[in-house]
């Protein structure tokens, strides 16, 4: 998948003009790339159109048009777009009640590194979890890791050619585990990668 340059970001007007359509073409777009594991846990699969919508969400947000923080930007994000032998996430660990959360965090060190996805007939991936930093503590974890699953080409082939696909958490306070994931997710999950 190509990375985004400025030349395919939308100026701030330009953008304001077009966002009712494009977030609602994003947000149907990612409905099948996200799993939820478990009532706290979330996987949101990224790609070329949601790391655009993104990027253009925060030079909304912060009036920005100079080149310089446009291309930070891109620098920052790029990294979240698949490079066809991977699949990159963002992995939220969700609580509503602060105090659960803190006390789940706490609990909860190490998740990022424990969740996995597994192609059909081929052993589990388990995720490389925060490579541009660490977020996480001796004393907790983060809320959020942007995290990879790289798969070899046997695995992409299976994958392109209708395996399933299951994914889980095997961590001792956190033990999901979807197998399989529905046709749909399965489907926009595979295009992201390349035989």
């Amino acid at each position: 998948m190509q990375k985004l340059t400025r030349a395919d970001l939308l100026s701030l007007e330009q953008y304001a003009e077009q966002r009712p359509a494009f977030r609602a073409r994003v947000l149907a777009h990612k409905k099948p790339r996200q799993i939820q594991l478990g009532p706290h846990a979330t996987l949101a699969f990224e790609d070329r159109l949601t790391i655009q919508y993104q990027i253009q969400e925060m030079l909304r947000i912060e009036r920005m048009f100079e080149a310089r923080g446009i291309q930070d930007e891109l620098d920052a994000y790029n990294p979240l777009i698949p490079d066809g032998h991977n699949l990159k996430a963002t992995f939220m660990i969700e609580y509503d009640d602060e105090a659960e959360r803190r006390v789940a965090l706490s609990r909860l060190i190490g998740v990022e590194d424990r969740i996995w996805l597994r192609v059909a007939g081929f052993d589990p991936v388990y995720a490389i979890a925060d490579e541009d930093m660490e977020r996480s503590s001796e004393d907790k974890t983060a809320a959020v890791h942007f995290v990879r699953f790289e798969f070899t080409p046997a695995m992409i082939g299976a994958l392109k050619a209708g395996a399933g696909l299951a994914a889980g958490i095997d961590h001792p306070n956190m033990s999901v585990q979807l197998d399989p994931l529905p046709a749909a997710t399965c489907t926009a999950l595979a295009a992201d990668l390349t035989a």
